[in-house]
């Protein structure tokens, strides 16, 4: 256990918790949210012995004193499971996840994780995250989605990553495999609440994402409730004959649960493959011809994190990474292409 020793500055902002967030030094990586807990946890003690209060006043020149422990080890079982690596150093690790992967434990889902997996690949490089060591995820990608998602190693980085994907200043962009095309002059897209169009025949999908009222695991789009949500979405390539599929670049504005699958749903372009969002949709023969096929049995939903970008929250150096398509989708795409040229 050690003592950090600090001083409440003048004019300090009401609350305890946040006086202390204030006070505390920089390279202490101590959120308002971990002083919170240490306070209630009975490990803060100011002029008049302990403060289990978060609310109580404070004045400037006060002095408090913090019991930190050493982190404590997560139950999470460290599993040797390879990974691609796009970037790692002592505060944060790049991870180009394949699909198949859950990203975190869940009870459906103790083991096999890209949690495990980093737990045995760090190791002792893991300084704590919240008073554990453990990895600090910041964004997740879902488990048959592939592509590049970055994890924290240390609190620090945690914290100041954590703060840029609420912001939402982190660049994601992913490419996806959907059914049907964007075209600015299809009256069905325009007449599609949420759905607009931006220069460059960008479309925009601007909704509410909140649970679905009958599938507590599916999400769903609103107007009245849940989490604003907005998803940019431009065609690439499109495919058949008529055009029937297309490769699209997708750009999260936000990061919701689902988001890209439930939102391009919504407006009339599953993507291929996504056995939970993407309907009963099926590959016209007529226009794909034989990569008809390819698209019906395609086993997941088609959608890869193709790039990410973000300022490192210790360095303060811009970063950014690429990922090509995993070969199932190559393999796809390819098929794809050879049907609008036979």
């Amino acid at each position: 256990m050690s003592i950090l020793v600090v001083t409440i500055p003048e004019n300090p902002p009401e609350r305890l918790d946040k006086a202390l967030a204030l006070a505390v030094p920089e390279e202490a990586a101590l959120s308002r949210s971990r002083l919170a807990r240490l306070i209630i946890e009975g490990a803060v003690t100011g002029p008049s012995g302990l403060a289990r209060d978060v609310k109580a006043r404070v004045t400037g020149g006060e002095e408090y004193r913090i019991a930190l422990t050493a982190p404590a080890e997560v139950k999470t079982r460290p599993e040797a499971i390879p990974l691609t690596i796009a970037h790692e150093d002592d505060d944060l690790i790049v991870i180009d996840k394949p699909a198949g992967m859950v990203v975190h434990p869940a009870p459906g889902s103790p083991s096999g994780t890209l949690v495990n997996a980093l737990l045995a690949h760090c190791r002792e490089s893991l300084s704590g995250i919240g008073g554990e060591r453990r990895p600090g995820i910041v964004h997740r990608i879902d488990k048959d989605t592939s592509g590049l998602l970055v994890v924290a190693k240390s609190d620090r980085a945690h914290h100041g990553l954590a703060a840029q994907f609420e912001a939402h200043s982190a660049r994601r962009l992913y490419l996806a495999l959907a059914h049907g095309v964007i075209d600015p002059a299809d009256p069905r897209l325009r007449g599609t609440r949420g759905v607009s169009f931006e220069p460059g025949h960008v479309l925009r999908i601007a909704t509410h994402l909140d649970r679905h009222p009958t599938d507590r695991q599916k999400q769903a789009v609103h107007f009245d409730k849940g989490r604003h949500a907005v998803t940019r979405a431009r065609l690439l390539e499109a495919f058949g004959t008529p055009p029937s599929a297309m490769l699209v670049e997708c750009r999260l504005e936000t990061g919701r649960t689902h988001q890209i699958r439930v939102h391009m749903a919504h407006a009339g372009l599953g993507l291929i493959g996504d056995p939970v969002y993407g309907g009963a949709r099926k590959a016209s023969v007529k226009a794909l011809g034989a990569a008809a096929a390819a698209v019906s049995a395609f086993p997941r939903q088609a959608l890869h994190a193709a790039h990410l970008g973000f300022t490192h929250p210790v360095t303060g150096q811009d970063m950014a990474f690429d990922s090509k398509l995993p070969q199932d989708m190559g393999d796809l795409l390819s098929a794809l292409r050879g049907a609008s040229e036979a």
